[in-house]
């Protein structure tokens, strides 16, 4: 999710609410949750670190956080006195673009983390609550189209590249670039990597070197249609650029709602995608209306061509407004756990720090679990019939199970790490857009089953010492954001052997 591209939450609708609240629900407790029969147990923050807000990368310009997270596994060491390293790769937004969008090279960063966790309930330090995680900055790398080229996070307008060869029909920016709004990442064990777009809302999968291999549309029901034919536009028009007409697709994903979420299943077999809210013609042309979004699996056999062989309705969660009425959290990232569960950071906007608005009343890591859940691949829903026409759910399909796990805004935990949330909107209020997560083990042999949960924010680019394009910047409101990680314990039993 973008800065400055969406509005408060509107009410929903009585109707809707109640469907909402009859979604099965299998919290056992404020911190464990069952899913698949297998308890999760969230044993609280462990440590929280940052990034400078006006860093610069080997490019010159100010770095990105936390769109997308993937912890390299292989690198990661347990010390000899308890603390941990290794390296993860960051993927950024697509820019600084507080009005509309600029050609801002879309790229890959390599961060190099030593953690220093807490005991689970310990409070850190006096001084030393937010050195938990030392992270820094080791490499950038750009992104390029299958030729070679540069990429850009322009609005790709009413722009497309035909389709040739192996590749499908690309968003296409005016300056003739692909356009790439990326959200998520997974990498593969040979070092090419899939990363997951907003504009597509596609699938690419990128060569170590950072060169687009291969690019997979979603179901047609997904693609974004205006005038009956494919239009990318996300309504960000660019320096020179038009504002698409009309806005809004007539159908397929909302704009800047696309691929928010996408992680490998433990043993590497498939790939699991999540729209970030409903599509237009399932009640995404209403933010009081976008609750069922979807999920896709895909065979991951073979990398080169993600075959889709499942796909399912996930209810969003919602949560409660400053008016006493329910409302729509988007999600914006997942973790799987098996090709039927997963993890799923959702989460409020337009509060917090750089933000007007500085109490979030949601934002948390919720279980999903698909397993006695509706099978829609291929069916009519992935053509020219809703499953949820104006946001209520087709009686036929029965949706995902979604379950409470992580309150990121547990108030007693922030506090024992120096943050808050809420006023005084500070830089120790927690920013909007938590938007990456990951996980590492804690590789303890008495906690087999236990992990480091990590998640990290989307700062937007928000600095007031910023350098992006040729163009030095002052982000709007004042702010200074930083790249924010806040890591979790947590018990997974069997993850490994998955």
């Amino acid at each position: 999710m973008k800065n400055m591209r969406f509005r408060s939450l509107p009410l929903l609708s009585a109707a809707l609410a109640t469907f909402v609240f009859t979604a099965p629900i299998m919290a056992l407790a404020d911190n464990s949750v069952t899913v698949e029969g297998v308890t999760l147990v969230n044993k609280g923050r462990v440590a929280v670190g940052r990034i400078p807000s006006n860093l610069r990368d080997k490019f010159g310009e100010t770095f990105g956080s936390g769109s997308g997270m993937s912890i390299d596994t292989k690198s990661w060491v347990r010390n000899a006195d308890g603390t941990y390293k290794g390296s993860l790769w960051l993927l950024p937004d697509r820019g600084y673009n507080a009005v509309g969008t600029t050609d801002y090279r879309p790229r890959l960063n390599t961060i190099d983390v030593t953690l220093s966790p807490v005991a689970p309930g310990a409070t850190p330090e006096a001084g030393k609550e937010q050195s938990g995680v030392d992270a820094k900055l080791a490499d950038t790398l750009l992104l390029k189209d299958d030729r070679g080229a540069d990429t850009t996070g322009l609005d790709p307008a009413d722009g497309t590249r035909k389709a040739e060869g192996s590749m499908p029909l690309l968003p296409q920016a005016p300056n003739g670039k692909i356009s790439l709004d990326t959200e998520a990442i997974a990498r593969l064990p040979d070092g090419t990597m899939f990363i997951s777009d907003e504009y597509g809302p596609y699938i690419y999968r990128f060569a170590a070197d950072g060169r687009m291999m291969s690019a997979t549309p979603p179901p047609a029901a997904l693609l974004p249609m205006r005038h009956g034919a494919v239009n990318f536009a996300s309504n960000n028009p660019g320096p020179g650029e038009t504002a698409p007409d009309p806005k809004d697709p007539t159908s397929g994903r909302q704009n800047n709602q696309g691929l928010e979420g996408m992680s490998l299943t433990p043993d590497g077999k498939f790939l699991i995608a999540v729209l970030q809210s409903a599509t237009r013609q399932d009640g995404g042309d209403s933010s009081s209306t976008r609750q069922n979004t979807r999920a896709l699996i895909y065979d991951a056999a073979d990398p080169a061509n993600l075959k889709l062989v499942h796909e399912y309705v996930v209810p969003l969660p919602v949560f409660t407004n400053e008016k006493g009425k329910t409302a729509v959290a988007a999600q914006s990232e997942i973790y799987a756990l098996s090709a039927r569960t997963f993890l799923m950071l959702a989460r409020d906007s337009n509060n917090g720090y750089g933000q007007k608005g500085d109490k979030s009343l949601y934002r948390s890591v919720v279980a999903v679990d698909v397993s006695a859940a509706t099978d829609i691949a291929g069916s009519k829903f992935d053509a020219d019939t809703a499953v949820a026409p104006k946001g209520v759910l087709d009686p036929s399909v029965k949706p995902a199970t979604v379950s409470q796990f992580i309150d990121i805004n547990d108030s007693a935990d922030l506090a024992r790490f120096g943050l808050h949330n809420g006023a005084p909107n500070d830089r120790d209020n927690l920013s909007e857009k938590w938007e990456a997560m990951s996980l590492a083990s804690v590789q303890d042999p008495k906690l087999p089953d236990d992990y480091f949960l990590f998640i990290a924010n989307d700062n937007d680019f928000l600095t007031q010492d910023g350098y992006q394009v040729g163009t030095a910047y002052k982000g709007d409101g004042g702010a200074d954001v930083d790249t924010m990680f806040q890591v979790f314990q947590v018990t997974i039993p069997g993850l490994a052997g998955k």
